[in-house]
């Protein structure tokens, strides 16, 4: 839309979203963050140049005192994540709870007839609630950090059918934590987080590991940003076209991670793919170095390889966090297993295999004068752990590199 009007997201802190990418692929190009502080958050809505704003925390409530009419979802849910300027009166509608309606469907999660535990009271709390009431859910319970429901008394909850968390508990840069242990509720069957960075949050984790159905908060939001963008232009826009978003999303923002034995070709395989997407790689093994000032060799030396292996976990934590990356991992990262989670979060893994008699050990303090094969025995179920895929690089390593890249093109999720 090339209309001269103002469109973007409103909220305090938006470092994190990736509402700009989306919009502009759904046919507006000058959709923008838009920050404000509380002040100045009346001025600003009080602009006749609007033309569409998407509304995030923590102005989902406040924004509805601005409005001269809300749509009904948005006044019986009492949360506002959509705003347009129609003939000088401005109108606030609820898209959100489509979205998580589209989510949970999505991932084949039900409320009907379950009940239905919610982490969080705020505005991504209201709109849960209301879409697992109009669902039908048998209960609902919301967990917040105060009151007789809070989160020292989960076992009140513990017949949980459907978890869904509505905290930013987990969400980038604060990765890896999560605001509840799944096993607190053993008849969970769906767990859905409204968190879309990282990718997998540790509660996703957690579920994905348990097999419970789960989904992140993506789905969640292309599809209530199409929505939005139907306000915003009036015109429709087909689910075809969420789902090639999301789908072209999750393929820009998933890292490709390599792992494998030393001499593997980790590194010169990374290289050619870095070539071959335009991705940056990220060799954690050099990171490691460049904040040790010192090589892994000297590193081995001097601390063992316990003290190693701590920098290599520090690293790989700050490097997971990353998106749209090429991680390149040391051959033994699969060691420590908190290196899954952090690695997985945001990434496909792919397990590098190549023939022993191929590997060099030069400049590598495990591997000289190690029996190899003893060494694969026990890596090998580890790799097999770690993994998504298994890539043969005993031929070239444009094979190797082209392989990886294909499959990832293939895959959407």
């Amino acid at each position: 839309m090339e209309d001269g009007k103002v469109y973007g997201l409103l909220g305090r802190t938006l470092g994190h979203s990736w509402s700009v990418p989306i919009h502009q692929r759904l046919g507006c190009p000058g959709y923008r963050l838009i920050e404000l502080e509380p002040q100045a958050l009346g001025p600003f809505l009080r602009r006749e140049d609007i033309g569409g704003l998407n509304v995030t925390i923590p102005y989902k409530r406040d924004v509805m005192a601005w409005c001269d009419a809300l749509d009904p979802a948005a006044r019986a849910i009492g949360s506002v994540n959509t705003l347009v300027r129609r003939q000088g009166r401005l109108l606030g509608f609820n898209t959100d709870a489509f979205g998580l309606r589209f989510m949970a469907e999505r991932a084949g999660i039900s409320f009907a007839g379950r009940k239905v535990v919610i982490l969080g009271s705020g505005g991504a709390s209201l709109t849960a609630q209301a879409v697992a009431a109009e669902q039908g859910a048998r209960a609902v319970a919301v967990i917040s950090r105060s009151g007789p429901d809070d989160y020292a008394h989960l076992d009140r909850h513990a017949d949980a059918e459907v978890v869904v968390n509505a905290t930013p508990v987990g969400m980038y840069p604060d990765t890896g934590v999560s605001p509840v242990d799944l096993t607190a509720f053993p008849a969970c069957r769906g767990v859905l987080d409204l968190i879309y960075n990282p990718r997998r949050t540790a509660l996703l984790l957690q579920a994905e590991a348990l097999g419970i159905p789960c989904s992140d908060g993506l789905p969640m939001l292309v599809a209530q940003a199409a929505a939005a963008e139907e306000h915003f232009s009036g015109r429709s826009i087909p689910g075809a076209e969420t789902e090639r978003i999301l789908s072209d999303l999750r393929r820009e923002m998933r890292n490709i991670v390599l792992i494998g034995m030393p001499g593997s070709g980790k590194s010169t395989v990374g290289a050619c793919l870095a070539a071959l997407s335009g991705r940056e790689a990220i060799d954690i093994d050099a990171c490691i170095e460049a904040r040790a000032g010192r090589s892994i060799p000297e590193l081995f030396a001097s601390g063992g390889e316990a003290a190693f292996r701590r920098l290599e976990r520090e690293e790989t934590a700050r490097a997971g966090r990353l998106s749209g990356k090429i991680l390149l991992t040391g051959g033994g990262v699969v060691k420590d297993p908190a290196n899954y989670a952090a690695l997985r979060q945001n990434g496909r893994i792919y397990h590098l295999v190549r023939d022993l008699s191929l590997l060099p050990t030069e400049g590598r303090p495990l591997s000289q004068g190690a029996d190899l094969a003893a060494m694969w025995a026990q890596r090998e179920p580890l790799y097999r752990r770690f993994r998504d895929v298994s890539i043969e690089n005993s031929g070239t390593v444009e094979d190797a590199a082209a392989a990886i890249w294909r499959d990832h093109l293939c895959t959407s999720e």
